[in-house]
This record gives structure tokens, sequence and C-alpha cells, in this order.
């Protein structure tokens, strides 16, 4: 009787596991549909260009550094010579660069209304005025670093590609490791571009 009771509770009610487990799961997608919501607090604010041209940028460099940042993690297992994720890599460097070039282009668009005279409402010109720290440090490290994640991206793809499956092999160590090590800093490059990029825009937006 008391068997018949244990096995009628155990399944009728989940076990601890896969209440964690789905717990994990849904805040994990939560936690990123949120995070990919955040350029389109763009379309809030008061300024038009800031609507358009804020939001299409904003979406477009989440996007890449978050590819990015996922083909940088799996970087440190491929330089460990775990091949069997190298195809994953080889789509994954290939969609880093597109995507970084959406980024790039739609940060060119946004810069060309950010370079407007402070008599129009220019950032760049607000931020030389009131607040010049925040221009030569923070806007000129992310003008030149994002700009580098299209080069390395090119360059892996291209090795990655090139190379196929022997580059796991003992005498294509050295270029493998220069990949990996070259999306690492891609990531890196990525993740500060978006940091840089929201601290100018909490500061002064378009």
């Amino acid at each position: 009787m008391q068997e018949e009771y244990t096995d009628s509770s155990s399944s009728t009610f989940p076990r601890q596991l896969d209440i964690a487990k789905i717990s994990v799961y849904g805040l994990s997608i939560l936690s990123a549909a949120l995070f990919l919501f955040l350029p389109f607090f763009n379309l809030l604010h008061p300024s038009p260009w800031q609507r358009s041209l804020g939001t299409i940028h904003g979406f477009g460099s989440l996007l890449a550094t978050v590819v990015a940042v996922y083909t940088g993690h799996l970087a440190f297992p491929l330089l460990r010579g775990v091949g069997k994720i190298l195809p994953q890599m080889r789509t994954l460097t290939f969609w880093s660069s597109a995507i970084a070039f959406l980024g790039i282009a739609t940060g060119n668009l946004a810069y060309m209304r950010y370079r407007a005279g402070i008599e129009f409402g220019g950032a760049r010109a607000w931020l030389k005025e009131n607040t010049p720290l925040g221009q030569y440090v923070l806007m000129e490290y992310h003008e030149f670093s994002v700009l580098f994640t299209l080069p390395i991206g090119v360059a892996c793809t291209w090795i990655l590609w090139k190379y196929g499956d022997s580059i796991l092999e003992k005498e294509n160590r050295p270029v493998l490791a220069a990949s990996c090590v070259a999306l690492m800093a891609m990531m890196f490059f990525a993740m500060g571009g978006l940091v840089t990029g929201l601290g100018i825009a909490k500061i002064h937006a378009l």
C-alpha cells in the first residue's frame, strides 16, 4: 500500500531535477528575449533620428555581438582540439562576418547623424563641448574597435573553409591556434563596441 502511494505521488508531482531544468531553460529564454528587446526602447525616444537610426543600428549591433560572442566562446574548445564542432564553427564564422558587416553598415548610417553640427543637435559636437572625455575615450574606442570585427571574421572564415578538417592535424595546429585567438579577439571587440556604444547613447543620443 505504501509503495503504491509512493509510485502515484512520484508520477503526479515532477521531480526536483525536472523543475530545476525547466526553471533554468525558462529563465534563460526570458533573459535572452529581454536582452534582444533592448534596441526597441529607442522607439520611445523623442528624437526622430534616434527612433529610426538608433533602432536599426541597435538591433544590428546587438545581433552582431550575440553571434560573435557565441562564436568566440566555441573557439575555446576548438583550440583544445574538439573537432566535432568544426563544421559549426565554419558556419558561425561566416555568419559572424556577415552580421558584423550589418552592424558596421548600420553604424555608418547613425554616424552621419552623429557628426552633425551642434546647431543641428549633433551628438559628437555636444559631447566635445560638454564631456570631451566621453568623446575622446568611449567614442574613439567605439569607432575603431568594432571595425576590427569584420576583417578578423572574414580572415577566420577563409582559413576555416580553406583548411577544412585538415586544420586539426598536427602540422596545422599553429593556424588553428591563431584562428581561435583571433575569434576570441573578435568577441572582445564586439563586446567592447556594444558597451561603449550604449555608454555614448546614454550620455547623449542622436
